[in-house]
């Protein structure tokens, strides 16, 4: 008979073939969690897996806030958020949160649906990362759900692990419609992460020089 073991190997690894033979053994195993709490459908989304988090979701696991806001289930996530509007806000047992969940993972519906029902967007993880969602969403350059957090109230110069903003992942993208959509909001061009790099070093570093210039241009300060 399949372990729960046997499928966390196997998603980790990104076995797809072997999750779908020991989900072929005992399809409860869908519902399993690793060992500090995360859902197997969450795990095989970390490791860059959707076909294995597909194969997953095909034996019909009962999905959370957290798996529905990432997968994009938005009847499942609907019902949850109407059963417990308080969902909104919870954190997942590795400190991420269900609107974050949804930007990174480019379901723009779900963090809209979120946002309706007052997911806050100024959280930030409760783990070393310490992401927000507009950090999420800068990383999954989703502009338009950029715009509707910081109509929100989403902070625009929060930082996260290393001291980055959004603007500097904007500007590594080479993501001009972000990076105007930031500077019109307020986000400081000056502000530097961890190595030293402002805006314009990120975008320099990654060879968008044009956007460097850009962003060094919005750095200076005014006479």
């Amino acid at each position: 008979m399949a372990t729960k073991d046997e499928l966390l190997a196997a998603v980790k690894g990104g076995e797809v073939a072997k999750v779908r033979e020991l989900l072929k053994q005992d399809r409860a195993l869908a519902a399993a969690r690793s060992h500090d709490g995360v859902s197997m459908v969450l795990l095989a989304l970390y490791h860059q897996r959707r076909d294995v988090a597909d194969a997953l979701l095909a034996a019909d696991p009962p999905l959370d806030v957290f798996d529905a806001a990432a997968v994009g289930r938005l009847p499942r996530l609907r019902e949850l958020l109407g059963r417990e509007p308080a969902l909104a806000n919870a954190w997942a047992a590795d400190g991420f949160f269900p609107l974050g969940l949804a930007c990174f993972f480019r379901q723009p519906e779900a963090a809209r649906m979120l946002l309706d029902a007052r997911a806050d967007p100024r959280a930030a993880a409760r783990n070393p990362m310490r992401v927000t969602a507009l950090h999420a969403a800068a990383a999954a350059r989703l502009t338009d759900v950029a715009r509707a957090l910081l109509d929100h109230g989403a902070d625009v110069d929060a930082r996260q692990q290393a001291g980055y903003t959004a603007l500097h992942a904007a500007a590594q993208h080479g993501d001009t419609d972000l990076v105007e959509l930031l500077l019109s909001r307020g986000a400081d061009p000056a502000l530097r992460s961890d190595d030293g790099k402002d805006a314009a070093g990120h975008a320099h570093d990654k060879g968008h020089h044009g956007l460097a210039e850009r962003l060094a241009s919005a750095a200076r300060p005014r006479s």
